[in-house]
């Protein structure tokens, strides 16, 4: 019974790698008949796995998705990453899984071997997750709508606060949901404006029903994660600001997230795109270098302002 047992979950585990395995293959690797094989694969099915076979040249076995999720099984690596996908998701991002994630991490920990809990110990100690302040959570059931229209190809009606606090009502085609850093982004086709739009998912207040079905397009880019790179990084955000740096480009290389140019080789030009002129303010400022501004002329008004309340705080006057 024990070698039976033993045998079950090695067979159990071979199925689990999302392939099809002829009978002949999995008897070989088990180092039985494929008549074993066949009572086998009748014992995981009387247990609830649901294991298809197919006849034929192409056919072989394949374990699919029940209506019940049975036992999985996870070899060393697999169940590090799980645990540790699962404190991530612990710490938040997205409302609603926190819970749920700490009761499915408080058992992958309760079953690991002690070789395993020594190592998912050692990188919890290592490791330290700092919430952001500013980073709202997105419901979990938005991401799960999101998704499911994504996949029936159904246009998604919400109302939408932008960037400025204005609210608008949208109709889109979604393409693909991105997380970056830690926000949700919806990447889609916006119907009224006839143009790829990216959407941040705790902004939306989906309606329903759905609205009709459409035809997926090709990605914006030819790529979404092009696309995203791109208009993360200077698109969608209301300010532009172009500032002339008095020290060569290559001082900057990796400390400034925007795009660097040479000028010459005493200077160079730094763009940016923010939804703040004090954030702004505040890179160059860290730079400890001379700079002049080129755009946009708010910048140039929001630096005088500053500039008088810093004098004054200095004591300049006296």
């Amino acid at each position: 019974m024990l070698e039976t047992s033993a045998r079950l979950l090695r067979l159990l585990s071979l199925l689990q790698m999302h392939r099809d395995w002829s009978g002949t293959e999995l008897a070989e690797r088990l180092g039985v008949t494929t008549r074993t094989v066949r009572r086998d694969v009748g014992r995981l099915r009387e247990l609830g796995y649901p294991v298809h076979a197919a006849m034929g040249s192409l056919g072989g076995y394949r374990l699919g998705a029940g209506a019940a999720l049975p036992p999985l099984l996870l070899d060393d690596d697999e169940a590090v990453a799980v645990a540790v996908g699962l404190r991530t998701g612990a710490a938040g991002g997205v409302e609603g899984i926190e819970e749920p994630s700490l009761r499915a991490l408080n058992k992958v920990e309760q079953v690991l071997p002690a070789r395993l809990r020594h190592r998912l110990s050692a990188l919890e100690k290592a490791m330290v997750a700092i919430p952001s302040r500013n980073a709202p959570s997105v419901g979990a059931a938005v991401l799960t709508e999101i998704s499911a229209a994504i996949r029936a190809a159904e246009t998604l009606r919400f109302d939408y606060v932008r960037h400025d606090g204005a609210e608008t009502r949208r109709d889109v085609e979604p393409h693909r949901l991105v997380t970056w850093g830690r926000r949700w982004y919806l990447v889609g086709w916006d119907v009224e404006r006839a143009g790829w739009r990216t959407f941040r998912a705790d902004r939306m207040a989906l309606r329903t029903p759905n609205g009709p079905r459409f035809a997926h397009r090709e990605p914006p880019d030819g790529d979404v994660t092009a696309y995203m790179r791109r208009t993360m990084g200077r698109d969608m955000w209301p300010y532009h600001c172009s500032v002339i740096l008095h020290a060569p480009a290559g001082r900057f290389a990796g400390r400034i997230d925007g795009t660097v140019t040479p000028v010459d080789e005493h200077r160079c030009r730094v763009e940016m795109a923010t939804e703040s002129f004090d954030l702004v303010v505040f890179v160059i400022g860290m730079l400890d270098v001379g700079f002049e501004v080129e755009s946009p002329p708010e910048l140039k008004a929001h630096l005088r302002k500053l500039s008088a309340r810093f004098g004054d705080a200095a004591g300049t006057g006296e």
